[in-house]
């Protein structure tokens, strides 16, 4: 996907992402967490020496460490595969000079390691899930709820204009992406060479009040010039959608 209206005034704005928060990765990471803390419990009831409780959790820390191999993938989700325990083999050079100390903490060490797999099969099952329930080219994983929804102008060239929820509502289901008008702006915006104030801004309201599905995270979205697209502005990537009509009133 293009980035849409690079050059754009509002984009020199300070526009912060601080909602990280993901329902489907927040609740996988607590699974994962569970599960390694219960194979850790039954490794430490098989224990008849039993070990400090405080350098078991050291053991484990340590045996996540790795060599690894990070891997992009397309939407910019890091992906990290663990090759080598380096976390274990540093451990052994220790623990072995003692007798004992390295049977009694191996166990803990190799689940450290592994560990590092169950955190990639819950990366992947996220990043499965998360393109199932909130798919990034549906309009309405970014908008879900238009009870209090209101737009407000941004630049100077924005008409007094109100928002039609039920033209909205109607359409947004219907609307789709559409990436070559975005190529089409990017390519005027670099011919352009008008002070970003005086320019007949495309975007000028944001649109304000909403809610997305519940679980996804928020998304910066603008009104287009004439209410008929929403460029959506999320952390990662810009979309632009396109109605068959217009969703603001008044302003003619």
């Amino acid at each position: 996907m293009c980035r849409i209206m690079k050059n754009r005034w509002w984009k020199k704005m300070d526009i912060r992402y601080d909602f990280n928060f993901n329902a489907i990765s927040f609740i996988l990471g607590t699974i994962a967490w569970c599960l390694i803390a219960i194979i850790t419990y039954r490794l430490y009831k098989k224990q008849a020496d039993k070990p400090t409780v405080f350098k078991v959790l050291i053991s484990i820390y340590a045996g996540l460490f790795s060599f690894s191999f990070n891997w992009q993938m397309d939407e910019g989700t890091p992906i990290k595969i663990s090759i080598l325990p380096l976390g274990v083999w540093i451990l052994y050079g220790i623990l072995k000079r003692k007798k004992g100390r390295w049977e009694r903490y191996r166990p803990f060490l190799w689940l450290g390691f592994f560990s590092n797999f169950i955190f990639l099969a819950a990366s992947l099952i996220t990043i499965g899930t998360n393109h199932f329930l909130y798919p990034e080219n549906d309009l309405a994983t970014y908008i879900s709820n238009i009870e209090t929804a209101k737009i407000i102008s941004t630049h100077p060239s924005g008409l007094k204009r109100s928002l039609d929820k039920d033209s909205l509502q109607n359409q947004i289901h219907s609307m789709k992406p559409d990436i070559n008008q975005g190529i089409q702006w990017n390519e005027e915006e670099t011919q352009e060479g008008e002070s970003p104030q005086k320019r007949n801004e495309q975007f000028p309201y944001q649109l304000m009040g909403i809610t997305p599905k519940w679980g996804s995270q928020p998304a910066i979205i603008y009104v287009e010039r004439d209410g008929n697209g929403l460029l959506v502005t999320t952390a990662k990537k810009q979309l632009y959608f396109r109605s068959q009509t217009s969703f603001l009133k008044g302003g003619e």
